[in-house]
């Protein structure tokens, strides 16, 4: 009988899984092109950041969900676990750098934060500046690869700075991301050397607060 049972719920799950249509990622276009951010970043950086480095977390993010799919159906708990890493990793990828293809903008598109997102940096860090510096100093120190945040802690409705290491997107730091700020060296080596203070302090140049503004609105 429990065999039985066992046996006609795991053909319900795999005919649940099987009839589910698998949605894959896209490569984003980018709003400019890849000069457009010139000279805080190099055309040729972006070029291959976008159509090499995020194109290839893209294909490997989409492989890892057909093979998860695949193993779901066959109710392949041991593989569907195994896969979680390539998921984290690749999917984590994509979603951080969506997030910062439309977190720049050409210098000449740029402006200050106001209203709502510069009062609450006044309040949470003291001035734009004090956030910059604050911002700056721990990301430049991450260990290798990772991103810099600013995202919004629900909890207390304050703006907070976080770090992730490799791909981990900012949610896994309890922060809804507003700015991300990849510093792998593949986003300024090219341009900037080992020298990672210097990509850092200069990314503030074509940061697109708009953009920023508008994550803040959508989280709350």
């Amino acid at each position: 009988m429990l065999r039985s049972t066992a046996s006609r719920l795991a053909s319900r799950i795999g005919t649940v899984a099987s009839s589910r249509t698998l949605v894959t990622a896209k490569l984003p276009d980018l709003a400019y092109d890849y000069g457009a951010l010139e000279p805080i970043v190099s055309g040729e950086i972006m070029q291959l950041h976008h159509a090499k480095h995020h194109n290839t977390y893209v294909t490997n993010f989409n492989l890892a969900m057909e093979k998860y799919a695949e193993a779901e159906a066959r109710g392949d708990y041991s593989t569907m676990i195994s896969l979680q890493g390539a998921i984290k990793f690749n999917g984590g990828g994509h979603v951080n750098h969506s997030m910062f293809w439309k977190n720049l903008a050409p210098p000449k598109d740029c402006e200050p934060p106001s209203g709502e997102l510069l009062s609450m940096i006044n309040r949470d860090f003291g001035s734009l500046e004090k956030l910059q510096d604050k911002f700056s100093a721990q990301t430049v120190a991450v260990q290798g690869s990772g991103w810099g945040w600013l995202g919004l802690n629900k909890a207390t409705g304050k703006l907070a700075i976080a770090t992730t290491a490799n791909q981990d997107p900012c949610v896994t730091t309890g922060l809804t991301p507003l700015l991300g700020v990849d510093v792998w060296e593949h986003a300024y080596y090219l341009q900037y050397k080992n020298v990672r203070p210097d990509y850092v302090n200069a990314i503030w140049n074509i940061v697109n607060w708009k953009d920023v503004a508008a994550n803040l609105a959508a989280a709350k």
